[in-house]
């Protein structure tokens, strides 16, 4: 009989004021207890709406039961032959909005907690189960992969269980893109991005880091290096900023490099890192989606004592996922919502303060979006020591620049085949964050996925494959 408690079962966490003071992360896991009693939560649905909900097509029924009953090898088998990342996705893909909005169970109470249990069946198999080996026939045909992200792991996985010689070529010393450099470690272990890579790794996809495509090679010198196709993953690493005075002070940070330096660098073990971060007292972090609360939340634990994020809109309208905003309202971020900065002032260099406008919003638009407005001479000043902006980023344009035939959008974003994420340049494929701008892991895996079905697909000659 199906579990029909209305709740999910409440997944254990570090104490908010402890946890803002550390690294480690936030989320304990479930025990296998408390994994198969929320695995009983699901009614197993004949037309399976999770499924469809998400972006890689994980058959989450089927695993789940397979975990209710203990087999939770065989549960891992059922994930991985879909998503090459589950215990990455387990943490953070936003199942509120895919997989877990579409459980028939939320319709009367809390969905099945699927994210939750996909992350306790990997690191079960991380911790408890035997490394698997996976029996490969060679074809001999050479594809490449532009970028060791989300989409550039999941389209060089799916490519080498097919057969294919694939080769990674990573601007960075590091594979893994934003999951080792944008997010935190209290939300994402690198350990455990770094095992997850490896079973990719070992499927014998070759690995060239340090190589800047567009710089160190071009597009078309990996073609006359007889590269049938390749897949371009390369992100969206390019900061945004707000165009206001003072951006150029000492103490303002692109959030992407101030996340850098303190994920990849290791900025936060200074002096043992050569890499470090000023941040003063009090921080103002510019924006409102999940790069925002990363940001923040960091910010706190460097040491701050207050840290604010400043949105232009309402708590309503917040990008980022409610379980960050949950979290980063608990580790005693404050809330500064319908504000914009108008300046940044500076003393000897370094920021002062931040010049902020309070703002409503309008009516709702035909696109059903309610417009932030200034309101009239409410202006006031903030005394704030590091302003992280965070409203966004954009494609490396070395990519477009360097590659003739290649159609980009007017921000810069690659254009796509929507069906076969094939460019305008025969062979070459694109995906995730170059093609949508800044998204989310999971939808740049799915693109990854998409692009190497076609890739198969295209040259094996068979639309059917």
């Amino acid at each position: 009989m199906p579990n029909m408690s209305l709740n999910k079962v409440k997944m254990p966490e570090q104490d908010p004021k402890v946890r803002n003071k550390n690294f480690n992360e936030v989320a304990l896991g479930y025990t296998k207890e408390q994994a198969m009693e929320e695995a009983t939560r699901c009614l197993n649905c004949k037309h399976k709406p999770c499924v469809s909900g998400c972006p890689v097509n994980v058959p989450i029924p089927e695993f789940i039961k397979e975990l209710t009953k203990g087999n939770l090898e065989k549960a891992y088998e059922l994930i991985t032959k879909e998503n090459n990342l589950p215990a990455i996705c387990g943490r953070v893909c936003p199942q509120e909005n895919q997989c877990e909005k579409v459980c028939v169970r939320g319709i009367k109470g809390e969905p099945v907690a699927i994210g939750r249990l996909e992350r306790f069946v990997a690191d079960y198999h991380m911790q408890k189960g035997e490394k698997r080996n996976i029996d490969i026939k060679k074809n001999g045909i050479k594809v490449a992969v532009v970028g060791g992200g989300p989409a550039g792991l999941t389209c060089a996985g799916d490519l080498a269980k097919l057969g294919y010689d694939v080769t990674i070529f990573e601007a960075l010393h590091t594979l893994g893109g934003v999951l080792m450099y944008g997010i935190p470690e209290f939300r994402l272990p690198k350990k455990l991005v770094e095992e997850e890579i490896e079973t990719i790794i070992n499927l014998g996809v070759e690995i060239q880091k340090n190589v800047v495509v567009g710089r160190s090679i071009t597009i078309d010198e990996l073609i006359k290096e007889g590269y049938k196709a390749i897949f371009v993953g390369s992100g969206a690493g390019l900061p945004k900023f707000m165009g206001i005075e003072g951006e150029n002070l000492n103490g303002v940070y692109a959030a992407n490099e101030f996340l850098t330096r303190i994920n990849l660098m290791k900025a936060y073990d200074f002096p043992n890192s050569p890499t470090p971060v000023k941040v003063g007292e009090k921080v103002a972090v510019i924006g409102g989606g999940n790069v925002a609360m990363d940001a923040a939340r960091t910010a706190k634990r460097l040491g701050a004592k207050e840290v604010y994020i400043i949105y232009r809109r309402g708590e309503e309208e917040l990008p980022a996922r409610k379980e960050e905003v949950i979290h980063a309202k608990e580790e005693g971020i404050v809330f500064k919502f319908l504000n914009n900065p108008k300046k940044i002032n500076g003393e000897d260099g370094w920021v002062k303060s931040i010049e902020c406008v309070e703002m409503e919003l309008t009516e709702a638009d035909e696109s059903g979006r309610r417009r932030p407005v200034e309101i009239k001479d409410s202006n006031y000043i903030m005394d704030i020591d590091t302003v992280i902006v965070a409203i966004g980023q954009g494609p490396n344009p070395l990519i477009r620049q360097t590659t003739p035939g290649l159609k980009t959008k007017e921000w810069g974003g690659i254009v796509v085949e929507e069906e076969t994420m094939e460019t305008s340049k025969e062979n070459v494929y694109a995906g995730g964050d170059v093609v949508t701008g800044a998204a989310t892991v999971i939808l740049a895996m799915g693109a990854g996925k998409k692009a190497a079905k076609a890739i198969h697909q295209k040259l094996q000659g068979d639309k059917n494959l």
